[in-house]
């Protein structure tokens, strides 16, 4: 078995040994209820092999929930041992698990919970917007999935089965190097990212295929809805940084597994180049986790308002701006480097022109809302709440990139705050958003108004007292990482930023609970025309929710907010009634090989981690072998009648009428 011995189980720990043997209660408990009510058939069918764009839309996002949960355990660790450790106080977490915390905190937030959730997003809504059926590759989205998932379980067997990494969540060599971090933690974070990042460049693929190739008739890109553009620059972003991350990360395994000197400090080794690959993929993946936020944003801001998106075609060009730009601005992580005063003030600039167009998007967002009919909803109060918390994040950003600020700020817990301020207040508030706006379309009835506003209370009140204290905290010389601090003067603001993180954790909890309330009364919030919002974009004009087929008639379309401007004409959300002739369609097929590749992917990783080399190899059998099968499958659609599709059609023609 290698290096796998009972002695990989923290049985000396009694934190780990509690939190993960409620999650595996867990496991078992949700295992064993979905076998005596006898859904394994269903979830096989409808879930598991399933290639609808939807339903791998909504289990990404489902993933990135549970993840969510996970690593905010992580961040509700860190901040409770550093409100006890002041002065004499140690806390209750030893420094070598604190390690840990903090490395998989920003790994799971990082690639486990925000790139779900935004390529969840952009798998529902895409080809819906785009007025087309599927995405380009369907059975190349299951395996993109599969294979995150994949990574999801490689990093949550590190919690019982040997250790995570102690070295943050890029792995910094020497730091990662065999020499100072000799044990399994950095081959779990190397081997879980790899297999995951692999499936995340597949997706951005797939995506960026879909909106190129297969959009509805009459829709040119000037056409496109913003979240679309938004989508196309993020995925061509994955497509061109995604293999920089995925070749770093083999260099540093070669250092480790065959003693390679890529970033060694001997034998001609260079730890810097690390750090300069790993920003080359590290900032565009900023922008990567934003940019479909700004998309959602930007059309929930045009419905709720009751017109369109002011300056549409400065918010494309902004787009794209910030797409090229966005490579050309990874050294300000690390002006301290020693580069030089013409090399540090290059990316300070490019730092500060970047900011340019992502102030265009502020003023136009702003003045889009200026003058139209809002509708306070949930996702509304989102766009709101981050429009104010992402300036703040910005300012904090643009200070830091003049050098010598950063010279003083650089390691410092201001530097925490500014990241999560627009992680937070970017990312996650735009998340959100989005489940709330599209929650109606993909499940057929709206979330609960009271709970989803009370979730929004608590995230953003929640946010500023756990991250605001930071910020001053920085300034004072409170430095990341650090596990215990002998200035007792700091324990204050370090209270107050816990009080916020239970807040955001009770804005967790009302989430649950939402979903729950909202699923008891569904019948109540029922969406019965498919247009709860008076929505503008095509994903509005089907059914809530859509069929397998998505469109019985791909739309024509003839300008932009191409379903707005049919409800102008036709004066209806949706003339579904109109004697119509229907076609055959052709939908793809369920299909394991997602399933299979991922179990084989596990397998492999973790052999690889513990040196099983038996199982290494079994599991690359494994994996080429349902690979070539795959590849010589012939009965890749079904058909659907085109009887099926006008009963469906006329049904849900007569529940709008009904309505």
């Amino acid at each position: 078995m290698g290096r796998l011995t009972w002695a990989a189980i923290p049985f000396d720990q009694p934190v780990v040994m509690i939190a993960s043997g409620t999650v595996g209660f867990l496991i078992f408990c949700v295992l064993a209820l979905v076998t005596v009510k006898g859904w394994w058939p269903y979830l096989w069918r409808e879930w598991i092999t399933s290639v609808d764009h939807k339903r791998i839309g909504v289990m990404y996002i489902l993933l990135a929930l549970l993840m969510l949960v996970r690593g905010f355990s992580d961040a509700m660790l860190m901040r409770s041992q550093l409100a006890l450790a002041a002065g004499h106080a140690q806390g209750y977490l030893p420094p070598e698990h604190y390690d840990q915390i903090f490395s998989a905190h920003g790994t799971i937030m990082i690639f486990f919970v925000a790139m779900p959730f935004v390529i969840g997003l952009m798998n529902f809504v895409l080809p819906l917007q785009l007025g087309v059926r599927d995405v380009a590759f369907p059975v190349l989205n299951s395996v993109g999935f599969w294979l995150s998932a994949a990574g999801v379980l490689l990093v949550n067997v590190s919690l019982v089965v040997g250790e995570f990494a102690r070295t943050g969540w890029l792995a910094y060599p020497p730091l990662s190097e065999v020499a100072y971090s000799p044990g399994v933690g950095v081959d779990y974070y190397l081997w879980s990212l790899q297999i995951s990042g692999l499936g995340t460049l597949l997706s951005g693929i797939n995506l960026t295929t879909t909106i190129l190739k297969l959009r509805a008739p009459g829709m040119g890109y000037r056409r496109m809805p913003i979240f679309c553009w938004t989508a196309l620059a993020s995925n061509l972003l994955i497509v061109a940084a995604f293999p920089i991350l995925t070749a770093t990360f083999a260099m540093l395994l070669l250092d480790r597994y065959c003693g390679f000197h890529f970033f060694t400090n001997d034998l001609g080794g260079n730890p810097m180049m690390y750090i300069n690959l790993i920003w080359c993929w590290g900032h565009p993946e900023v922008y990567i986790l934003i940019l479909p936020a700004f998309g959602v944003f930007s059309e929930v801001v045009a419905t709720f308002s009751g017109k369109p998106l002011f300056g549409r075609r400065s918010m494309v060009m902004a787009t794209m701006a910030i797409c090229v730009l966005s490579f050309l601005v990874w050294l300000h992580h690390f002006f301290t480097m020693g580069a030089g005063a013409d090399v540090n003030a290059f990316f300070g600039i490019a730092t500060m022109i970047i900011a340019v167009p992502t102030g265009v998007k502020i003023f136009n967002w702003l003045f889009t809302l200026y003058g139209g009919r809002i509708r306070f909803t949930v996702p509304i109060y989102w766009a709101i709440g981050f429009m104010v918390t992402f300036v703040i994040g910005g300012m904090t950003g643009v200070l830091m990139a003049i050098p010598p600020a950063d010279f003083v700020l650089h390691n410092s817990l201001f530097l925490i705050a500014h990241f999560h301020n627009v992680a937070i207040g970017g990312v996650v508030f735009g998340v959100m958003a989005g489940i709330s706006y599209w929650f109606p379309k993909a499940f057929g009835f709206t979330l609960n108004e009271r709970l989803g506003k009370s979730v929004f209370w608590c995230w953003f009140v929640g946010f500023y007292l756990a991250f605001m204290p930071l910020y001053v905290l920085g300034l004072m010389g409170a430095t990341r990482r650090m596990q215990h601090y002998s200035n007792t003067h700091w324990q204050p603001l370090m209270l107050v930023a816990l009080a916020g993180a239970v807040l955001i954790l009770l804005g967790i909890a009302l989430t649950v609970v939402q979903i729950a309330v909202s699923i008891r009364h569904r019948e109540l919030n029922r969406d019965i025309t498919g247009d709860p919002w008076n929505g503008r974009t095509l994903e509005w004009s089907t059914p809530s929710p859509p069929p397998a087929w998505n469109f019985s008639h791909l739309p024509q379309v003839g300008r932009a907010d191409a379903f707005w401007a049919m409800k102008q004409q036709r004066g209806t959300a949706q003339d579904r009634n109109v004697k119509r002739t229907y076609e055959t369609i052709h939908v793809p097929r369920n299909n394991p090989t997602g399933f299979f590749l991922a179990f084989f992917a596990v397998l492999l990783g973790f052999s690889l981690i513990w040196r099983i080399w038996w199982g290494a190899e079994l599991g690359l059998l494994g994996a080429i072998v349902v690979g070539l099968v795959q590849a010589w499958r012939t009965d890749g659609e079904i058909e659907v009648p085109a009887e099926k599709v006008a009963a469906f059609e006329q049904l849900n023609g007569l529940k709008e009428k009904a309505a």
